[in-house]
């Protein structure tokens, strides 16, 4: 079981760069990867998010990567002269035009930025392996997070099962005692208004087998049972399970719902009111999983 949430680093270095990668995830219904690349490697952004989406089916990974120049060569400032020297050209038209002159220093032509000054002269595919190599290292340490996070979700999750079941079972217990307290309750309510019916009365027997029908849960504890089963196994596997969680906490929701719209107990709605708690906490922590 694997977390959606976690943080990786990688580096990787050769005789003329250093890249590093910053990997971090958050929770997502879908796949998404973020990418932050340098200037002028936009052309490996495709094959680097393929990489990336190949490792996780869920959650948004945010990638940030830094390329840094060792040597003389590949660190060099370069000036694009041709826009340069339209820039000069188009200050001499204004000039013209307006009848005053225009001087242009080098501090014009730097606060233009990337426009006239580039660092790098180095070519994607030169950069590529180690831009890659540093990139399995920090999806490496962020499926290493994820896990060690997962690994503490499952623990939670199975000891707020454990809770479940036992209400549940606690639940169960109580079931068969509800129509007799409803007999005893119509026989009392009976007696106290006087009315000479006798409690063996044809029509007293109805209402009694109409209540217990009513109230008749133990449909919903079969199915309750069922998937406590299934969720187990779900916890017990190595695959992503966040989705057929999260439905699965939807389907308990759905019967402890109808037990306590059915069963006309206090002890019961006590029981449901604690089980409904836990398992929103539950499903909080589904949201979690891959």
């Amino acid at each position: 079981m694997h977390s959606m949430t976690g943080f990786g680093r990688g580096e990787e270095t050769s005789t003329s760069f250093r890249a590093e990668v910053e990997a971090s995830s958050v929770n997502r219904k879908q796949a998404e990867v973020i990418l932050n690349l340098p200037r002028g490697l936009s052309e490996l952004e495709s094959s680097l998010r393929k990489k990336a989406l190949s490792r996780f089916s869920r959650g948004r990974i945010a990638l940030s990567i830094q390329l840094t120049a060792l040597d003389a060569t590949a660190s060099s400032l370069q000036f694009d002269t041709t826009k340069a020297k339209a820039l000069k050209a188009a200050f001499d038209g204004l000039a013209v035009d307006l009848g005053q002159e225009f001087t242009l220093t080098a501090a014009d032509f730097l606060r233009q930025g990337d426009q006239f000054l580039t660092e790098g002269c180095y070519e994607p595919e030169q950069v590529r392996p180690i831009l890659e190599a540093a990139l399995d290292k920090a999806l490496t340490a962020l499926l290493t997070a994820r896990s060690e996070e997962g690994k503490a979700l499952h623990t939670d999750l199975a000891q707020r099962l454990e809770v479940l079941q036992r209400l549940t079972e606690e639940i169960a217990q109580i079931a068969p005692t509800v129509p007799a307290r409803q007999r005893e309750l119509l026989t009392q309510r009976l007696q106290d208004s006087g009315l000479e019916i006798d409690p063996s009365d044809e029509r007293v027997l109805k209402e009694i087998a109409l209540f217990c029908d009513r109230c008749d849960i133990s449909e919903e504890l079969t199915r309750l049972a069922a998937h406590f089963q299934k969720f187990n196994e779900l916890l017990a596997s190595n695959k992503p399970v966040g989705r057929p969680l999260d439905f699965l906490c939807q389907e308990l929701n759905r019967e402890f719902n109808t037990i306590g719209s059915k069963a006309n107990n206090s002890r019961i709605a006590h029981h449901i009111v604690s089980a409904k708690t836990e398992l929103e906490k539950i499903r909080e922590q589904v949201q979690n999983i891959e």
